[in-house]
């Protein structure tokens, strides 16, 4: 069982029709066809989005999105059309509001990994493979792989799992031509993320992004290269062979697996509210990730 541990109730605002609430964003589209990517401050772990939120959470995502289209505008567009809150949208909206091109979504998450850690390491300890992919003998949690590699993935649906996929079976679904252009895409954008993350003394292990369709034009849509959306490890602090330091939820996970917070997550109970410690170094380490990326104070 997963899931909302508490669905919220979404906000109703005048010539706005809601279409979705998932983990952290709500969607809505609005009388012109654009869609309006609301980005809140919920957090998720373990397939739950948990009763407790991160505040500012929400708008720290959005900000550093942003930050990171402009730095991909050059290799490809983004649906981004504005951040202009909607006549009557609640003034917390400020700041975590996308107003977007409507896509054609490419039904693919499109997963870079430079490193191998996560559902990469599990599947290669098994198989020495990932997603299809045959990767050298020897490597540990946290190697460095010999190039980036394309390693996509299936939407799921809130409280699922994403499951890892061949590139062969990306190709089926889609077609060869634009499975060959989500590849060529991605590497390239994860190659550009990762040169610039680098020289801020920021290891991006891995990212996933998502893509859909203005016309012919592939875009790139939802958020990009967030703490939600990939792994950020300190260079100063990487070793491979162990579980690095990141900045993202890492706090959140280990409490809720910890002694600590009595909760069995095989089981089929919710998980608990986060104390407050845990919601405090959560929101600095996305604070940090912001900082250290864009090179801004954030306030």
């Amino acid at each position: 069982m997963s899931g909302f541990v508490e669905k919220p109730e979404p906000v109703q605002v005048p010539g706005l029709t809601h279409l979705h609430t998932g983990k952290v964003r709500d969607l809505y589209q609005n009388a012109d066809g654009e869609l309006i990517m609301v980005a809140s401050d919920r957090t998720s772990a373990y397939d739950w989005v948990l009763p407790t939120e991160i505040p500012g959470k929400g708008r720290i995502l959005t900000q550093l999105s942003l930050w990171w289209f402009d730095q991909l505008a050059d290799l490809v567009p983004s649906h981004v059309r504005s951040t202009e809150v909607p006549a009557g949208a609640p003034a917390d909206w400020a700041g975590r509001t996308l107003v977007c091109t409507s896509l054609a979504m490419v039904p693919v998450e499109c997963v870079a990994r430079g490193y191998l850690t996560g559902s990469g390491l599990a599947e290669y300890q098994q198989t020495r493979t990932v997603c299809g992919l045959a990767l050298p003998e020897g490597l540990v949690d946290g190697s460095e792989l010999p190039a980036p590699i394309f390693t996509p993935a299936t939407k799921a649906a809130v409280g699922d799992h994403d499951e890892n996929v061949s590139y062969e079976e990306v190709a089926r679904e889609v077609g060869p031509e634009v499975a060959a252009r989500l590849r060529q895409t991605t590497l390239a954008v994860y190659g550009r993320a990762r040169d610039i993350a680098r020289e801020r003394g920021v290891i991006l292990a891995d990212t996933k992004f998502e893509f859909g369709f203005a016309g012919e034009e592939l875009t790139l849509a939802d958020e990009v290269l967030t703490p939600d959306s990939s792994r950020f490890w300190p260079a100063d602090q990487w070793q491979p062979g162990r579980a690095q330091p990141s900045f993202d939820k890492q706090f959140v996970r280990d409490w809720l697996t910890s002694s600590a917070a009595g909760w069995d997550r095989t089981g089929e109970q919710p998980p608990p509210a986060l104390p407050q410690d845990i919601v405090d170094r959560t929101r600095a380490k996305y604070i940090e990730a912001y900082e250290r990326l864009t090179g801004l104070t954030w306030s």
